[in-house]
């Protein structure tokens, strides 16, 4: 009987890909929280997590026509600009305190997908070792 990771871990590895690819995306905002008309950016998690569980994974998104096409799964997602709650005379839309605060809960919340994967992977050793 073979042992199928995709059945065993279900959609948290989509979930843990998608939490990392935000983690990068937010502290891209922090770094140019004064930089000139910088947009704030980030990714909507649960549309992306619904894409990735419908398409089985998660693909690559050619946003320009000069990009060269790829094939395989993998990659960055979509971003979508932030709306900025108090806008700046220089154009950027950062606000720090908000992206401070949507990068402490994504990296609480992608410690907790590494936490289950690792159990799930615990309880999969225990069980192949028959303990």
């Amino acid at each position: 009987m073979s042992i199928s990771f995709d059945k065993a871990l279900g959609i948290h590895a989509e979930a843990l890909q998608v939490r990392s690819q935000r983690l990068e995306v937010l502290a891209s905002n922090l770094a140019n929280a004064d930089t000139p008309n910088y947009k704030a950016r980030d990714i909507d998690f649960r549309a992306a997590l619904g894409a990735a569980e419908q398409g089985g994974a998660l693909k690559l998104l050619r946003t320009q026509n000069g990009h060269l096409p790829v094939n395989g799964s993998g990659g960055a997602l979509q971003t979508q600009y932030r709306v900025p709650t108090q806008p700046s005379l220089d154009g950027n839309t950062v606000d720090p305190q908000l992206e401070h605060a949507a990068f402490s809960q994504n990296a609480v919340q992608y410690q907790a997908s590494l936490d289950f994967l690792n159990a799930r992977f615990r309880g999969l050793r225990t069980a192949l070792k028959g303990e």
